[in-house]
């Protein structure tokens, strides 16, 4: 399934400026330019913005593999921070890895060009 008008985002995501790129069974891709509102002291694209385009995309992918008509709430999830994000916008690809009855394990990597910005794994548990 393409991105589409159909999916909702939360009011949150748009809060940030979250952008869904493409959405199919266990994937979703998401952008997210850097606004000033976004920035750390630094500077910088917050960690806590990366974070939360992560948890998104990761979210919507559970979506895409378990079906819309069920929730999925995040159990925990681990993020590594490579590299920092100066201006421009960023890409989120979040995978479903292994989708079970009661849990989903999802990969996400935030890019910026060809470069890695952040590698997030997280579990996912169905409502």
């Amino acid at each position: 399934m393409e991105a589409s008008q159909e999916v909702v985002l939360s009011a949150f995501s748009e809060l940030l400026g979250c952008q869904l790129q493409r959405l199919e069974s266990g994937v979703a891709e998401m952008t997210l330019a850097l606004e000033p509102h976004l920035r750390n002291r630094g500077g910088k694209m917050h960690g806590g913005v990366i974070f939360s385009l992560v948890d998104t995309a990761m979210g919507l992918a559970c979506s895409s593999a378990h079906g819309f008509d069920q929730q999925s709430v995040t159990l925990e999830c681990k993020i590594n921070y490579l590299r920092a994000v100066s201006d421009g916008e960023v890409l989120c690809i979040a995978r479903v890895l292994h989708a079970g009855r009661r849990t989903l394990v999802v990969d996400a990597d935030v890019r910026q060009g060809d470069k890695l910005v952040a590698k997030a794994q997280g579990t996912f548990a169905i409502l």
